[in-house]
């Protein structure tokens, strides 16, 4: 199985993930407006979003996912006070992933944190499609859609099977007793 090294922009914050394949992770592509939100916050929009206003994402294990240098450079921002972490670095705004509190098993890892631009579609596999497709910026083609069930139930029996297995730890974003490394930045309107 791949180990995929991740990577900052700028180099600062380096990591890498183990044990992964295509069964083994989901790859999708989320449309949703709190996706696009983050990467305009992070003034990403441009690397970040597919012309659909879609994120490429790997939801994988949060356990298999280890950062080996800059986690001091780590942020975080949520939507709303119940909104997901969304985690980015502070040295060159680079998107991590999104997760849910300290217990969630999975972290949606975005494509720009992994160094494996030429070999995605072999490592993971092909996306399974764009999802939240409502919220997307133009129509998108009925073969980029994915079957929207197939890939929520799969994805929900993944997260089910991981917290199970206790891979919801270790977990880079919480430290044990559940507190995230960094203070999340709740956003208002205005941000």
């Amino acid at each position: 199985m791949p180990e995929i090294t991740l990577q900052c922009c700028c180099g600062k914050v380096q990591g890498k993930t183990a044990n992964l394949s295509p069964s083994t992770g989901t790859r999708l592509v989320c449309c949703c407006r709190d996706c696009q939100s983050f990467a305009g916050y992070i003034d990403q929009e441009k690397t970040v979003l597919d012309q659909y206003g879609g994120t490429d994402i790997l939801q994988m294990p949060v356990s298999q996912l280890k950062i080996l240098q800059g986690i001091e450079q780590i942020a975080c921002v949520r939507l709303s006070e119940k909104g997901m972490y969304r985690w980015y670095t502070k040295c060159c705004n680079t998107p991590i992933g999104n997760t849910m509190g300290a217990g969630g098993a999975f972290v949606g890892v975005v494509h720009n944190f992994m160094d494996n631009q030429a070999t995605r579609d072999d490592d993971f596999g092909k996306s399974r499609g764009h999802i939240q497709t409502t919220f997307a910026r133009q129509k998108i083609p009925l073969d980029l859609r994915g079957p929207i069930f197939k890939i929520i139930a799969s994805s929900l029996f993944k997260l089910i099977l991981w917290k199970l297995k206790g891979y919801n730890k270790p977990s880079v974003f919480f430290d044990d007793t559940g507190k995230p490394i960094t203070e999340p930045k709740i956003l208002s309107q205005e941000d």
